[in-house]
């Protein structure tokens, strides 16, 4: 039994010195302040939303031009002048010389030189290049013969139709009844 102790005594002197050999714990932090939370900044405020208008590539679709339509006989045949805001400075005409049988489209505004000039209807669209108006007005010309299709066309077009000359913003223009009574009045 002796020996028995001896080896007890021996494996708790190992022990204790095993248990000296390990390092203390370190001791537990102190407990700290809790820091003060900050509000989340706000985020930026949300650029306006801007409308753009639709972008179409079909003419018909555009806006008609602001104005209106009006008529006026003479003795050597009638006049439909189409007014913008601005007054017939920068409008349209369709008149006819009864004695010349011609109808004549006249986009005031434009200049004194030839000019590329297209109309356009729903079924039908001329180019041409139109000769300055003259001395009486600031504009250019395209002659047409009464019986000429586009005439039907520009007035059948579905309520409107599109007057391009170079340099010019592009009328879109109602086919009223003015722009017919003009057209039958040459025809007559």
């Amino acid at each position: 039994m002796k020996a028995i102790t001896q080896t007890a005594a021996a494996i708790l002197a190992l022990t204790l010195g095993l248990v000296a050999c390990v390092p203390a714990s370190a001791p537990p932090p102190a407990p700290t302040q809790p820091v003060a939370s900050r509000p989340a900044p706000r985020p930026a405020p949300a650029p306006p939303t801007v409308v753009q208008p639709p972008v179409t590539t079909n003419w018909m679709d555009v806006p008609a031009t602001a104005g209106n339509w009006e008529f006026a006989a003479f003795p050597f045949g009638s006049q439909a002048i189409f007014r913008g805001p601005s007054g017939p400075a920068s409008g349209f005409s369709v008149s006819c010389n009864a004695q010349a049988r011609q109808v004549t489209l006249l986009r005031l505004g434009a200049g004194d030189r030839p000019s590329p000039i297209r109309i356009l209807t729903e079924t039908a669209s001329r180019a041409g290049l139109a000769e300055p108006a003259g001395e009486q007005f600031s504009g250019v010309v395209l002659r047409l013969a009464p019986n000429d299709p586009l005439l039907d066309a520009m007035a059948l077009s579905k309520g409107r139709f599109a007057v391009e000359v170079d340099g010019q913003p592009t009328l879109y223009l109602p086919s009223y009844a003015e722009v017919s009574r003009v057209i039958e009045d040459c025809r007559g």
